[in-house]
């Protein structure tokens, strides 16, 4: 089942002679519980194709289409609510409110929606994230692991139709780099969450089920490395 169809995005910064084109005519589809990594140079449009996936910048052309959404014929208020329900986003520099304690943090999105924490679901999340005994702690109190533990949390306190990670581990030792990995493609096996991860690594896109390779604002290769999904993880054993 298709969950995310990006049709014909192209991204233009500037104007005229000072025009720079982030993105040109991308298009490609994802299916419901889907693990994909995009990669690409520094400069490729990965973190710009990201942002507009995830309703954070417009496109120059094209369409987003979410879990049935076209996300950009939405306007700016309901788009604010689609993004913080249907979106979770995990960055590199984690982005914890550092007065709010590690329960706070997470659960942010549902009291900003004015929705009811689900308690088990939250339990079950903390556990997940092996945060149980650092809930009442503040973010200038955990490691650098620990704030993306919480950061992803965050991001899976809503149910989100699809997760996007930025860079997850580029902030962090080889060690937590491997464990923020195996959290995420965790979130897609345990969840069936639709996972897209941009990364400069290689070692991390080779551990989903596809990889996409941009370059220069264009889609160089799409290549299927497994069977998608979190039924393809408990094949092969990950």
């Amino acid at each position: 089942m298709e969950l995310l169809k990006v049709d014909g995005i192209s991204k233009i910064y500037g104007e005229g002679e000072a025009a720079t084109k982030a993105l040109d005519d991308v298009s490609f589809t994802v299916e419901k519980g889907e693990f994909v990594a995009i990669i690409g140079p520094s400069g490729s449009g990965k973190s710009t194709l990201l942002h507009i996936i995830g309703g954070v910048d417009r496109p120059s052309k094209g369409r987003v289409t979410i879990d049935g959404t076209s996300i950009y014929n939405l306007n700016e208020n309901k788009l604010a609510i689609f993004r913080r329900r249907q979106i979770g986003l995990v960055y590199q520099f984690y982005n914890l409110i550092p007065v709010l304690d590690v329960e706070e943090n997470i659960t942010l999105p549902l009291l900003l929606d004015g929705r009811k924490v689900d308690k088990d679901y939250l339990e079950d999340v903390i556990r997940t994230l092996k945060l149980k005994d650092r809930l009442h702690h503040l973010p200038n109190q955990l490691s650098g692991g620990q704030q993306q533990r919480v950061s992803i949390g965050r991001a899976l306190i809503n149910h989100p139709a699809l997760l996007l990670a930025d860079e997850p581990t580029g902030n962090l030792d080889s060690k937590n780099s491997a464990e923020i990995v195996e959290l995420l493609k965790l979130s897609n096996k345990k969840y069936g969450q639709t996972l897209i991860v941009i990364t400069h690594d290689e070692r991390i896109a080779l551990q989903a089920d596809r990889m996409i390779t941009l370059t220069d604002g264009h889609i160089l290769k799409d290549e299927r490395i497994r069977k998608s999904g979190h039924v393809g993880f408990a094949e092969d054993g990950r």
